[in-house]
């Protein structure tokens, strides 16, 4: 208990940087664009950009259906959600091909718009971008990442294969203007391509899972959070319910549990507002209809930041489920 009370009150001292204004996570000043009023904004790391604290998931608008995905898009906008979140293998392209159809030839000034890539060397990467650019029908991405890394040996591949040098080359052409890197299965790969990236300093982002069983069991915030933020690195959170696993049923994956976490000792409240009192730029939140995308704009506008106090009883009232492992079953320990 000592060690993540300890933990926590560290990230307590950040937290204000990452924040427009002093002491506070929204912005002293309403933004609206012309859509109308934007979610409050908090600073993206060294890149100086302002992106909300809460950002539209692309893997569920890749697989549920078209009027569905046109829906949430809709109903993010409408909120005053602008920062939109994809990847090229979401639904083998589909995520992308509904945001060129349905967000960017309307929306692309208003928003800052991110993707990811896969590909094991720089050839599969520049190919992966072309079609970026094409599904999404724009000329230049706001956040290319280099995603879901699994581990350390992962990452030493990536890198020897000319996935870096060639993401560097896309962000001198303008195809790009800021690089990141992603993954959600072992905290080790992200401080592994911390390591190796130090002295070219390429990234600008991390995106990671960040949540409250994640302090207990094979913690990326324990890991990551302290060596990105020395680098002034933003931090994406993502699995701030843990992929679903808060709830009792999860469709899509034919799974279920009768001891969720939700709601049998958390509220999504509760989640949602221990991710926003870290300093997180933005947590992307995947949402298969409107109503779960709206549900998630009101927590934004009602946010108030929780206490040390409050962030650690809620990680301690969901030790024992944490240590299980089961509920981030995402997370993959090597041998």
């Amino acid at each position: 208990m000592s060690n993540r009370r300890t933990f926590l009150k560290s990230l307590a001292g950040v937290t204000a940087g990452i924040s427009l204004a002093s002491g506070s996570f929204a912005s002293n000043q309403e933004s609206n664009d012309r859509l109308g009023e934007v979610l409050p904004k908090r600073k993206l790391g060294k890149t100086g950009e302002q992106i909300t604290m809460l950002g539209t998931g692309g893997y569920h608008v890749g697989w549920t259906t078209e009027r569905d995905a046109q829906e949430v898009v809709e109903a993010a906008l409408e909120g005053g959600v602008r920062f939109f979140d994809t990847a090229e293998s979401y639904s083998q392209g589909t995520s992308e091909e509904r945001y060129g159809k349905f967000l960017t030839p309307k929306y692309r000034d208003l928003i800052f718009l991110m993707t990811k890539t896969t590909g094991q060397n720089a050839k599969t990467v520049q190919e992966h971008l072309e079609g970026s650019l094409r599904r999404l029908k724009v000329d230049q991405i706001d956040l290319y990442q280099v995603h879901a890394i699994a581990s350390p040996d992962d990452v030493d591949s990536r890198i020897e294969a000319g996935v870096l040098d060639y993401l560097q080359k896309a962000k001198q052409e303008g195809k790009i203007r800021y690089i990141g890197f992603t993954g959600h299965q072992n905290p080790y790969a992200h401080t592994r391509m911390l390591e190796r990236s130090k002295d070219s300093d390429i990234f600008d982002t991390v995106q990671m899972p960040v949540n409250v069983l994640d302090q207990t069991y094979y913690s990326f915030s324990e890991n990551v959070f302290p060596k990105a933020l020395e680098r002034n690195i933003g931090v994406l959170a993502m699995k701030s319910l843990a992929a679903g696993r808060f709830f009792a049923e999860k469709e899509r994956f034919n799974w279920s549990t009768e001891n969720p976490v939700i709601p049998d000792n958390l509220s999504i409240k509760e989640a949602m507002y221990f991710v926003w009192s870290l300093p997180v730029a933005t947590l992307i939140s995947g949402n298969e209809n409107a109503t779960f995308m709206r549900e998630k704009i009101a927590l934004a506008r009602s946010f108030s930041k929780l206490s040390e106090a409050e962030r650690l009883a809620l990680v301690e009232k969901v030790k024992d489920i944490a240590a299980t492992g089961q509920v981030e079953y995402y997370k993959q320990k090597e041998a």
